[in-house]
Formats: C-alpha cells, sequence, structure tokens
C-alpha cells in the first residue's frame, strides 16, 4: 500500500483489495456470500471497510485460499456459535468412492484439469 493508514482508519475496496491481493469484484462477491462482511456505503455505493470488516476479509481469504476451505464451508464456520480452530472443511463428504474430503478431492481435478489443458497447448 502505498500511504500507511492507522489501524483504525476505514479503508476503500481498493485498498482492502491490494492487502489481500485479489481483485474488487471478489470483495463485492464475498458481500453476497457472507452476510457479516457489511462495510459502511456512503454516496455512489463507495465502500467503506471498518478495521473489523477487514479483519473479516483477511479470515475469509484466509480460509478459502490458503486453508482450502469452500465458500459453503467459510459460510458455516463464520455462522457457527464462535470461532473454531482451523480444519477441514466443515461440509459432508460428497457421495462418492473417495475417502478424500472434498476440498482436496477438488483440489486435485482442478490440478488435473490444469494439467491437461497445459498438454493440449
Amino acid at each position: 500500500m502505498g500511504v500507511s493508514k492507522t489501524e483504525g482508519a476505514f479503508r476503500t475496496i481498493s485498498e482492502v483489495a491490494a492487502e489481500l491481493g485479489v481483485q474488487q469484484h471478489i470483495l463485492r462477491y464475498w458481500e453476497t456470500r457472507f452476510p457479516q462482511l457489511k462495510p459502511l456505503q456512503r454516496a455512489g455505493n463507495r465502500r467503506y471497510y471498518r478495521p473489523e470488516d477487514v479483519a473479516l476479509a483477511r479470515r475469509i481469504h484466509q480460509l478459502l485460499e490458503r486453508e482450502g476451505y469452500t465458500i459453503r464451508g467459510v459460510q458455516q464456520l463464520l455462522a457457527g456459535k464462535g470461532e473454531r480452530e482451523p480444519g477441514p472443511t466443515p461440509t459432508a463428504p460428497p457421495p462418492t468412492d473417495s475417502a478424500l474430503p472434498a476440498t482436496t478431492a477438488e483440489a486435485l481435478r482442478a490440478l488435473r484439469n490444469l494439467l491437461a489443458k497445459a498438454l493440449e497447448d
């Protein structure tokens, strides 16, 4: 970030997006999926993220990108009472013969598709 703001300062959507390394539309999408994430909206629908909004966006990003949770898994985690320790996605495993958790299976499918596409090119 260019100019450093104090910890309690409101942040714009562009500042939060830059901090997390995601596009602004991803943050707007998260607002539709996670009712807990409600930045203030001013004239012209300009979004201002309070410190607690920024902290929640960081936590959502951590769960989705680094810990491999699905959107549904994060929704269930955030809707639960209190913050749980990180762990496997709290969604039921898909009805397959595979013993892999949903997030691992999804990650492997995505990797398989990526490798198949690379071989085609």
